[in-house]
C-alpha cells in the first residue's frame, strides 16, 4: 500500500504511487477506506464488483463511488480489495465485514469522490495517482 495525504484546504487530498494499473486502483480504494473507516477493518466477508467506463479516470471514479455507495446503503466496510484492469473494465473482489460504530466511527464520513485535480500519469516505472475524497 503506497499512498501518503496530502495538504488540502476543505477536503482529504491522496496521492497514490504504484507499478501498475491494478494496484493504483486498489491503493486508492485502500486510501478510501482508512479516510471513511480507520485502520481496524478485518476480512470476513467478499463482494464481486464489476465496472465498465470510456476511459481510466472515469473507471477508477465510477469504482469508488460504487465502493462508497455500497457502504453507506448496505453498511458494509472493507479491507482490501484485488482488483483487475485493463484501464477500462474492472473486476474487484472486495473483502470486508459490516460497519461496527465502535470499531470504524473514528474515520472522516466521505461525501463523495471529486473530478477536480483527478490525475492518473505513468512516469518510467510506477503510475501516480493524485485525488481528492469530498468530505
Amino acid at each position: 500500500m503506497s499512498f501518503v495525504e496530502l495538504s488540502h484546504t476543505a477536503d482529504v487530498k491522496i496521492q497514490v504511487r504504484a507499478p501498475t494499473l491494478a494496484l493504483i486502483f486498489s491503493d486508492a480504494f485502500c486510501a478510501l477506506m482508512q479516510t471513511a473507516f480507520g485502520t481496524d477493518r478485518r476480512a470476513g466477508m467478499t463482494r464481486e464488483i464489476q465496472v465498465t467506463a470510456t476511459d481510466t479516470e472515469t473507471l477508477l471514479m465510477d469504482f469508488l463511488s460504487e465502493v462508497l455507495f455500497i457502504c453507506e446503503v448496505e453498511g458494509q466496510v472493507f479491507a482490501r480489495a484485488s482488483v483487475q484492469t485493463d484501464g477500462k473494465s474492472l473486476t474487484a473482489i472486495l473483502e470486508g465485514e459490516p460497519f461496527d460504530r465502535s470499531r470504524h466511527a473514528g474515520g472522516t464520513e466521505v461525501k463523495g469522490i471529486s473530478w477536480s485535480g483527478l490525475a492518473i500519469a505513468r512516469n518510467d516505472n510506477e503510475y501516480v495517482l493524485d485525488i481528492i475524497f469530498d468530505v
